[in-house]
């Protein structure tokens, strides 16, 4: 059976393969943790697709392949031909045939020296202006790993602190006393470039409404800590917000679209993109599959599930496809307004912020009143070629009635 490069992200072409846990005759369970793979999106375990033995790696660590690519072999055993495969295989089917995918592995290069070098650690070398000579390699054949250029980095960076060797690094005006750097990681340069993509080929917009989240609030309230020890985790707002937003977007589907050239494609399907934070390395947007289907519960659980398998690495392939709208959660941090940058090819995000108690007038049959309730800011970013500012303000309208009439205490406990 070929194991390929999965999907693991609608825009994500290729990944790169940074460990194998398995080498060539070592047996292997379906499902066990075969390789991890890291793309601009997430870096990731990924299981076998089924038992057996490992024939062939074809594709060695450090090296980037094209989704859909073959990267090893496993020759099945006759137990385990019977079994159903994993969601790995799956996510290959629908790759195009191997003849076709096999060819456009980016393979490693010769270099003057005679070293081969895969993409990643031509870059490495490249960006610290190396010589592969001096680099030991560990790999198969000898050839120079990723971990082979940081571990020559870590060396050389020791020895000239005790020796006092003058860097080759070219002179920045950053060089003072004092100063520390830290290299971005793979995730963290991705998402810039991703960020950075998005931001130069939409215009983008932002729109903000206040919600009170009293309804909310009472709900939780409701909830207590006895929805803690039965489920294991905090309910916070996220889960109403993701709520709303599915059921105003069936009312407005022209934000729960992608631009695709000069069309706007309309997706049938609802599914929230939460962006997760990964201790202040990177994030990752894990989605919430077809969300108007599903009870609040339910949405909660899931997004409860996801955040806790992005942080720990343990996120598979599906998870991170098919988004169709994105909710950016900053508002733990007690955040006034954030505009966040539009997940691409989306066509708008939301961003949720903090919640604090503030004075509100209420309107009764006696006239107005203060009272305090709990108040945060709902921020819209949307791409203009898409949609207009009147469009966008009705959604946010809409998704504020829900948040602030909704009886949320009766949705939960369905």
């Amino acid at each position: 059976m070929d194991v390929v490069m999965p999907q693991l992200g609608e825009t994500v072409a290729e990944g790169i393969v940074t460990k194998w846990y398995k080498k060539v005759g070592d047996s292997v369970k379906a499902d066990e943790t075969l390789f991890d793979v890291e793309t601009d999106k997430v870096s990731t375990e990924i299981p076998a697709p089924a038992s057996g033995v490992v024939a062939e790696i074809l594709v060695q660590e450090g090296v980037t392949a094209k989704v859909g690519a073959r990267l090893a072999v496993i020759e099945e055993t006759a137990a385990a031909s019977a079994q159903p495969t994993s969601s790995i295989q799956a996510a290959g089917a629908t790759a195009a045939p191997q003849a076709s995918t096999a060819v456009r592995i980016s393979r490693p290069v010769s270099v003057a020296s005679g070293e081969r070098l895969s993409p990643v650690v031509r870059r490495l070398i490249a960006e610290h202006r190396l010589n592969p000579g001096d680099i030991r390699g560990t790999g198969h054949d000898g050839r120079i790993t990723r971990e082979d250029v940081t571990g020559f980095l870590e060396s050389r960076a020791s020895a000239a602190g005790r020796a006092g060797v003058v860097r080759t690094r070219p002179p920045s005006r950053y060089d003072v006393p004092g100063q520390t750097r830290k290299p971005l990681n793979s995730v963290r340069k991705r998402t810039g470039e991703h960020m950075l993509r998005s931001w130069t080929t939409a215009p983008h917009v932002l729109q903000a409404v206040e919600v009170d989240f009293h309804r909310v609030e009472q709900a939780r309230q409701a909830a207590g800590g006895a929805w803690k020890a039965r489920e294991g985790f905090t309910l916070t707002y996220l889960p109403f917000i993701a709520r709303a937003v599915s059921i105003a977007l069936v009312k407005f589907p022209l934000l729960n679209a992608s631009l695709d050239g000069d069309d706007l494609v309309l997706h049938s399907r609802i599914n929230i993109g939460i962006a997760v934070d990964l201790n202040f390395e990177g994030l990752v947007v894990p989605v919430v599959k077809d969300v108007p289907g599903k009870s609040l519960p339910q949405i909660a659980r899931e997004i409860n599930d996801l955040a806790q398998r992005a942080r720990n690495n343990r996120l598979k392939p599906d998870d991170m496809t098919e988004g169709t709208y994105t909710l950016s959660n900053s508002g733990v941090f007690g955040t006034l307004i954030t505009a966040p940058i539009i997940n691409q090819p989306q066509v708008a995000i939301l961003s949720t912020d903090g919640v604090r108690k503030k004075p509100v007038v209420i309107e009764g049959p006696q006239g107005d009143s203060i009272t305090i309730r709990p108040v945060g800011v709902l921020a819209q970013t949307f791409d203009h070629r898409a949609i207009d500012g009147a469009y966008s303000a009705a959604f946010l309208h809409e998704v504020k009635t829900l948040l602030e009439t909704r009886d949320w205490t009766q949705a939960l406990s369905a």
